[in-house]
């Protein structure tokens, strides 16, 4: 046996510990159910999935390392990143510097790789890129060493760019061509897909080749700020409100959004707090309005703008006051914030502050480092899939969509990661969208415990009824349909106005119980009661045809749970409903619809219309509601 794995983790131990233990966790799961049992006959499919931000390149790195090791028939490694060169090349410098053992090879490097041979393994690193893959498709099928040999393809961000999105054309794209080709060159192969979003890996068809035979999930470490950091219910310490139409306000006005003010103000309190007090030579802030360059173009003149106005007018009372507001709510968090005198004087010295637009477009300054010092980047697509942004302390995220896409705007989630200072860090949204992000959260959630729990045969992708899982073009749609499930909803905007009809509906059922059984039947009777949210947001038609659906499912049990509680002093806007007593009862029956109903008393101090009103809670089965391919 080589020993390629142990020197890629001496080198992995100099920069982390912790990734040199989970890499060694994973290594120890994968290696022994799927590489020492290959047969060199088959051609494979397997996924590593972690969470956004989390280490997933240390882990391929790693699985690639202990292939080579325990199976020698392994000589070719291709290691796919998305069509970014600056992630290509990112990609490339850490093989080289972590893969010693091995002929890393660039996408131009044909005579290395040629000249390498079999004396020790090669991995090419290269871009998904039609030219380039093209490219490499012709090498390998010229070279003497694919004869006889097994491939080994990882495919980082797999639900990008690789799954043929003609396929409700009966046609197949360019990329997933180009990849198919490339695993038939070879005798076998195993193809390993990375992504921290594999909705669209899952809802693949198993005649199309590309959906995943295994999967396995490594947790990210101790450190780590993800989902269940940003996006709990309640709403965590770090997420700001913005107003719902704040993009509209940004763009329609010749003055600058409160929101993105307050968020400016923010930046500018955390990153003199983390410059003079030595924690970070970088400080970055985040600014995340739409996918339109014009935008980028629009907001960066206003940033600039008010970055100026506030250094011009230290000396002003607003001025002031604003910005000791902002340092008043860090200091909720970071007790031991820098005394605001101090913040103050550092700000009259002007720090100088880069404002970078990130996009595609011509006036794109994302040739500029953001690595290095205080800067302010704003941009859409471009800040999705692969950057990474260091020291990542403020976020502004006003996008919005029709019909958004659950991995599309999960992997806008730039804040998840390692080097940030967790009391320092704001998010700046609309509520909307932060009950988008925390439905997703939990979507992500159930999926995740449904791999934990090896329940792998059984995965479900859910969703809010008014989130797709993915784009459309990947899945198969004649073969396409879903139910949702596992996530509490309530109306955000519920109807005040129902107490007569719910108290006649709901007054048989004793609120001093626990829990009362009734059939689907019934709870589609008192469901259909209900109105829809105004923002449409909570469907009842929805909600009514996922339970008929329920029903409808073979071997489900014409039975559900129905919760009532009366007296409740809830107030308008909490981000949460169930107490958590009621929530974990709700959660502890995961194979059937649960309804909680509670009897809210409406003060007008709380926000409400000054009068009771039932507010409903509904809960679709784990098991019985998600997203799939028949």
């Amino acid at each position: 046996m080589d020993n390629h794995l142990t020197n890629y983790l001496k080198i992995l131990e100099q920069t982390s510990s912790d990734a040199v233990l989970s890499v060694k966790n994973t290594v120890e799961k994968i290696i022994p159910e799927h590489i020492e049992s290959f047969t060199h006959k088959e051609h494979i499919r397997g996924l590593l999935l972690g969470q956004v931000q989390s280490g997933k390149t240390s882990q391929m790195l790693g699985i690639i390392a202990a292939t080579a090791d325990i199976d020698n028939g392994f000589k070719i490694f291709v290691l796919l990143t998305t069509d970014n060169t600056a992630l290509q090349q990112q990609t490339l410098k850490r093989a080289l510097a972590s893969m010693d053992t091995f002929n890393v090879c660039d996408e131009h490097d044909e005579m290395r790789f040629m000249e390498g041979g079999i004396r020790k393994p090669s991995l090419i690193v290269l871009k998904k890129n039609s030219s380039i893959l093209k490219t490499w498709r012709n090498i390998l099928g010229s070279s003497e060493l694919n004869k006889g040999r097994p491939i080994f393809l990882v495919d980082d961000e797999a639900d990008a760019a690789s799954l043929n999105t003609l396929v409700n054309k009966q046609e197949q794209s360019a990329i997933n061509t180009h990849l198919e080709a490339i695993l038939k060159l070879f005798t076998s192969s195993v193809y390993l897909q990375v992504t921290a979003t594999p909705q669209s890996l899952f809802l693949q068809t198993e005649e199309s080749g590309w959906k995943p035979s295994f999967v396995h999930y490594f947790p990210p470490g101790k450190n780590y700020l993800g989902g269940n950091f940003f996006y709990t219910k309640p709403k965590p310490f770090t997420n700001r409100f913005t107003q719902d139409d704040e993009l509209q306000v940004l763009l329609r006005e010749k003055f600058i959004a409160d929101g993105l003010k307050l968020a400016i103000e923010n930046f500018l309190i955390t990153s003199s707090h983390l410059t003079l007090g030595s924690e970070s030579s970088v400080c970055n802030f985040l600014v995340h309005p739409s996918v339109k360059i014009d935008d980028h173009e629009k907001i960066k003149s206003k940033v600039v703008d008010y970055l100026n106005y506030i250094f011009s007018s230290l000396d002003s009372k607003d001025v002031i006051s604003r910005l000791k507001h902002a340092w008043d709510d860090l200091k909720t968090s970071k007790p031991d914030l820098i005394a605001f005198e101090d913040i103050v004087s550092f700000l009259a010295t002007k720090p100088e502050i880069t404002v970078i637009t990130m996009n595609s477009g011509p006036k794109s300054d994302a040739h500029l480092t953001y690595d290095e010092g205080l800067n302010i980047v704003i941009g859409g697509n471009s800040l999705g899939r692969g950057v990474t942004f260091k020291c990542l302390q403020t976020v502004y995220y006003c996008r919005s969509s029709k019909i958004p896409q659950a991995d599309t705007f999960w992997q806008h989630s730039r804040m998840f990661g390692y080097d940030r200072d967790p009391l320092l860090m704001r998010v700046f949204m609309p509520q909307a969208l932060f009950n988008m992000f925390s439905e997703i959260n939990d979507s992500n959630e159930i999926l995740i415990k449904q791999i934990e729990e090896n329940k792998f045969d059984e995965i479900q992708i859910v969703t809010s009824n008014k989130i797709k899982p993915t784009r459309k073009n990947v899945i198969d749609q004649d073969r396409y349909n879903y139910l949702v499930g596992g996530v509490n909803y309530f109306p955000p905007y519920p109807d005040q106005d129902n107490l007569a009809l719910m108290d006649n509906i709901l007054n048989n059922f004793d609120s001093t119980k626990k829990v009362h059984d009734i059939t689907i039947d019934d709870l589609v009777k008192i469901v259909s009661n209900l109105k829809s949210d105004l923002s449409n947001s909570w469907s009842i038609e929805s909600f009514v045809n996922a339970l008929l659906a329920v029903k409808a499912q073979r071997g489900t049990p014409n039975l559900a749970k129905l919760i009532i509680r009366r007296d409740r002093d809830i107030g308008y806007g909490t981000g949460t409903m169930l107490s958590p007593d009621d929530r974990q009862l709700g959660n502890d029956i995961e194979n059937l619809p649960v309804i909680t109903f509670y009897r809210i008393n409406g003060q007008k101090e709380k926000n409400w219309q000054g009068h009771p009103f039932w507010m409903p809670n509904i809960k679709l089965p784990i098991g019985k509601v998600f997203h799939r391919v028949d």
